[in-house]
C-alpha cells in the first residue's frame, strides 16, 4: 500500500476510533477523556490480543504527534482564555486561602507518595503536580451540563482553578527546564533563565499587551480570523518549545491575552471545534503510549494513590468553599467538583517520557487520570445524594440548606 494511502487509513482508524469511543462514553453519562485514552490502548502498539490475534490498527506515527501537538497547544490556549486575573483579585484573600490549602494537601500528598513509591526527586515533584490539578476541562464541562454554572459554588470552584493553572503554568516551565536537562538545577540554570525571561514576555504580553493581540486578530472574516488564531498558537508555541519552554505553557499566557480582548467570545464560537478535534487526538496519543501490562505492575500505588488524593481534594475542596463563605450544601458540591483529575496532568505523563524517566511513572499518572476522571465526573452526578447523606450524617432532615 502506498504511504500516502497507508496514512490516510490510520487517521481514518483514529477518528473511526474516536467517535465509537466518545459515543460510548456519552451513552454511559461519562466524561469521554478516559474513553478517547482507552481506544488508544486498544488499537495501538500495545493493543490486547484476542485468540491469538493483536487487536493493533495504529502506530505512533508523525501525523498522529502533529495532532497531538496541536491538541494540547489548543487545549491550553482556550485554558488560558478563562483566565481572569480581575476576578482573581477582588477576591484575592478567598482564593489565597483555598488556593494555598488546595496546593498544600494535593502536591504534598503526592510528592510523599512519588518518594513511598520509591521514585527519585524529579518524579516525585512530577507526580506531585498530576495529583495538584484539577481538570479544567471535565470540571467546567459538567458545571455547565449540571447547571452549576451560575450557582455561587462556581465562581469558587472557577476561582480555584484559575489559580491552579498560573501555579501549574510555572511550574511547569520550572520543570521541563530540569527534567529536560539531566534532571538537577545545576545543569538547568541556562534553561531556567530562557524559561523565566519568556514567561516573563508572555505574562506581559497577557496583561500589558492586549490591545496588540486585539490589533493584530481583529477582521471581519471568519476564515481569517480562525487562521490567526491558529498561526498564532502554533507560531508561539513552537518558539517557546524551540527555546525549551513547555508549548502547553506558551498557549496558556496566550489565552489569556486574547482573553482579554473583545475577541474572546468569538474564539469560542470560531474555533471549538478544531480545540475538540486535535484534543482528542491528545488522549488517543497518550493511549497509544500505554503498555496496560505495565498498569498491572503499578495496581497497589495507583489504588493508593487514588484513595489518598480523592480524599485530600475533598478536604480541600470542602476547605476552599468555606473559604469563599459558602453554606454547606455548597461546600459539599465543590469538594466533589475538585476530584477530577486530567488534561495538566497528562502533559506531564507526556513529559516523563520526553524526558526519559522511570516508565512506571508515565503508566501510573495515565491510569491515575482514568481512574480520577470517572470517579469526579460520577461524583459531580451524584451530588445530590452525597448532599443528603451530609444532612443525616449532621443530624438534619433531607438535603442541606441553599
Amino acid at each position: 500500500m502506498a504511504a500516502t494511502e497507508s496514512l490516510l487509513l490510520a487517521a481514518g482508524v483514529v477518528f473511526a476510533t474516536l467517535a465509537i469511543g466518545g459515543a460510548l462514553a456519552t451513552r454511559l453519562d461519562q466524561s469521554v477523556i478516559p474513553a478517547y485514552i482507552v481506544a488508544g490502548v486498544l488499537v495501538g502498539p500495545n493493543a490486547p490480543e484476542i485468540a491469538g490475534q493483536s487487536l493493533t490498527l495504529v502506530q505512533q506515527q508523525e501525523f498522529i504527534t502533529l495532532l497531538q501537538e496541536l491538541g494540547i497547544v489548543l487545549l491550553l490556549f482556550f485554558i488560558g482564555l478563562e483566565f481572569d486575573l480581575g476576578s482573581l483579585m477582588r477576591r484575592r484573600e478567598a482564593v489565597t486561602r483555598a488556593a494555598g490549602v488546595d496546593l498544600l494537601l494535593n502536591a504534598g500528598a503526592g510528592f510523599a507518595l512519588g518518594y513511598a513509591f520509591g521514585f527519585g526527586l524529579v518524579e516525585s515533584v512530577l507526580l506531585a503536580g498530576a495529583t495538584y490539578i484539577s481538570s479544567s476541562a471535565i470540571i467546567t464541562k459538567s458545571l455547565i451540563e449540571l447547571g452549576w454554572i451560575a450557582d455561587p459554588e462556581a465562581e469558587a470552584i472557577l476561582g480555584v482553578l484559575i489559580a491552579e493553572d498560573l501555579v501549574i503554568a510555572v511550574y511547569l516551565a520550572l520543570l521541563t527546564a530540569v527534567a529536560l536537562s539531566g534532571g538537577t538545577l545545576a545543569s538547568a540554570l541556562v534553561p531556567l533563565g530562557i524559561s523565566v525571561a519568556v514567561i516573563a514576555a508572555l505574562v506581559a504580553l497577557a496583561t500589558v499587551g492586549t490591545p496588540l493581540v486585539a490589533r493584530a486578530l481583529d477582521t471581519d472574516a471568519d476564515e481569517l480570523f480562525l487562521l490567526r488564531i491558529v498561526a498564532a498558537v502554533t507560531v508561539v508555541a513552537g518558539v517557546a518549545l524551540a527555546l525549551g519552554v513547555s508549548e502547553a505553557v506558551a498557549a496558556f499566557f496566550l489565552g489569556a491575552a486574547v482573553g482579554g480582548t473583545e475577541h474572546a467570545h468569538r474564539v469560542e464560537r470560531v474555533i471549538t471545534s478544531e480545540r475538540d478535534l486535535y484534543a482528542a487526538v491528545f488522549f488517543f496519543a497518550i493511549g497509544l503510549g500505554t503498555d496496560p501490562r505495565t498498569l498491572g505492575a503499578v495496581a497497589v500505588p495507583l489504588a493508593a494513590l487514588v484513595a489518598v488524593t480523592a480524599v485530600t481534594k475533598l478536604v480541600s475542596g470542602y476547605a476552599g468553599a468555606a473559604a469563599y463563605g459558602l453554606t454547606e450544601r455548597r461546600r459539599v458540591r465543590m469538594a466533589l467538583a475538585m476530584v477530577a483529575r486530567g488534561e495538566f496532568s497528562l502533559v506531564l505523563a507526556a513529559l516523563a517520557v520526553t524526558a526519559g524517566l522511570d516508565p512506571q511513572l508515565t503508566a501510573l499518572i495515565v491510569g491515575y487520570v482514568l481512574a480520577m476522571s470517572i470517579l469526579g465526573t460520577v461524583l459531580m452526578r451524584s451530588s445530590g445524594h452525597v448532599e443528603a447523606l451530609v444532612a443525616r450524617l449532621r443530624g438534619g432532615a433531607g438535603a442541606a440548606p441553599t
